[in-house]
């Protein structure tokens, strides 16, 4: 169905910009107006004219606007015909959510979480779909999850160098389920935990009425002593570590420090319990393999290499522990739909498409915003070897005061002490780079303001020595 002149106008709003030529935010308009859906994908869009008339430009700017539509994928157009609306592959795997750009005037950043790939994912349904008659056939419990799925999980961690079988894999209804029912099941009385982490975790144990023992993590890594003494608080307990890219730092856990690990959960008789969402998120110019603490228990998620709304994680445990797993009360309940898992499996057989555009896209926003940022002595951060975010020190102000000062201008972010199991973090700030380069620039000019710069509409002195080049 073609979309009328009338449509177009009210699907693109007031789509013009101060300081960007006509054609260039007309066609940005267009194209976000695609990806969110208020355009529809495949249909014939009206004549220029009856366009140009409708959007009050001339024809001249309607035909310049479509031209650059053209160039960059988003519009085909056969001689004879109407120019058909579609998603060039580039749009199509966008990195961030469309609350993170900010289409609705608010920025919403408290989630560093990457959008889905539209095209992989959809057709990676398609096939599911085809091929989904005997699941279909069965009750719809998957216990410790589909067979396919288990098999490709195991076959990937015995490629990087950790043998693997398939019944050592039970899939979950993402990372926060495999991580509830492993506390369901292990019932820990205390837990060593990293100070900053995520929040969820905390509230999760702190449901549990586990008792946080905290060790201090900055981006320069993990603080052994603190690491010691939170071990023997939680003797006999567990102990939750994200030492690949960690949340929020994106620090990265030393081999040596691994081993320490091991040796002190041996000592303790703790049951580590690794967070391995972020592993895939190397941005790492020459990426090399990581080492894994023996002996702990992994929890994965396709959440961040392909997307949250997946809803597909897993634990790789020995098979006694997941076979206890299985039989818990609460591991139906917490088991990813049958259908999502044969989604995860299309994505997973081959997941490098996707994960290396990612990397590229995140790797470039990263380092836009760290030059942003650079050279500022309001904070201080170190660029991260991966992962999703900057973690700032604040050093004049309080996190919360910066919160909420950003909220008053569109820009929502998570203060540090939310990250902390006791509290602290104060002066700290988790600062994702999951938007476009644009929004990023407009994230930047917010904290300036926030900080006590100029505020959000001119950039302050980190983005003055950012683009002189200091």
């Amino acid at each position: 169905m073609r979309t009328t002149d009338l449509q177009l106008a009210a699907a693109l709003g007031a789509w013009r910009r101060p300081g960007v030529a006509l054609a260039r935010a007309l066609a940005d308009a267009v194209g976000d107006a695609a990806l969110d859906g208020r355009l529809r994908v495949g249909s014939p869009l009206p004549a220029e004219r009856r366009a140009a008339a409708a959007l009050g430009v001339s024809r001249g700017t309607m035909t310049a606007a479509l031209d650059i539509l053209r160039a960059e994928g988003w519009v085909d157009t056969r001689r004879g015909s109407a120019s058909t609306l579609r998603l060039p592959p580039e749009a199509a795997m966008r990195v961030a959510p469309t609350s993170a750009v900010g289409e609705d005037g608010v920025i919403d950043l408290r989630r560093a979480v990457p959008a889905a790939p539209h095209t992989a994912y959809q057709q990676a349904v398609l096939r599911a779909v085809e091929r989904s008659g005997p699941v279909l056939a069965e009750s719809g419990e998957t216990g410790p999850g589909l067979p396919e799925l288990r098999s490709l999980i195991a076959d990937r961690y015995t490629g990087e160098g950790l043998v693997t079988r398939p019944e050592q894999i039970l899939v979950t209804a993402g990372a926060r389920a495999a991580l509830a029912l492993l506390t369901a099941h292990l019932r820990p009385r205390a837990a060593a935990v990293e100070i900053p982490t995520y929040p969820a975790v905390l509230a999760g144990f702190r449901d549990a009425g586990t008792r946080l023992a905290g060790c201090r993590v900055t981006t320069g890594g993990w603080d052994l002593d603190q690491l010691d003494d939170a071990f023997r608080v939680a003797a006999g307990g567990v102990a939750y570590l994200v030492p690949d890219f960690q949340n929020p730092t994106g620090a990265l856990m030393p081999d040596a420090a691994r081993r320490t690990v091991a040796r002190l959960a041996e000592r303790h008789r703790v049951t580590v319990l690794v967070d391995e969402t972020m592993r895939d998120i190397d941005l790492r110019a020459a990426p090399e393999s990581l080492d894994r603490i023996p002996r702990a228990v992994l929890i994965g998620s396709a959440a961040k290499t392909v997307w949250a709304g997946l809803r597909v994680g897993w634990i790789r445990g020995t098979a006694a522990l997941v076979g206890e797993l299985a039989r818990h009360p609460l591991c139906e309940p917490l088991s990813a739909a049958p259908t999502q898992q044969m989604i995860a499996a299309e994505l997973l057989r081959d997941p490098a498409p996707v994960l290396d555009h990612r990397r590229r896209a995140l790797r470039r926003q990263r380092d836009h915003l760290s030059g942003l940022l650079a050279g500022d002595d309001r904070w201080r951060f170190t660029v991260p070897p991966g992962g999703l975010a900057l973690w700032l020190r604040l050093t004049d102000v309080r996190s919360d005061l910066v919160t909420a000062r950003a909220r008053a201008h569109g820009l929502e972010l998570a203060p540090g002490p939310s990250f902390a199991a006791d509290a602290t973090c104060s002066h700290h700030l988790r600062l994702p780079y999951t938007s476009p380069i644009s929004t990023l620039d407009r994230v930047a000019a917010v904290l300036d303001g926030a900080c006590g710069g100029q505020g959000p509409e001119a950039p302050g002195r980190g983005h003055r020595e950012a683009r002189s080049g200091r």
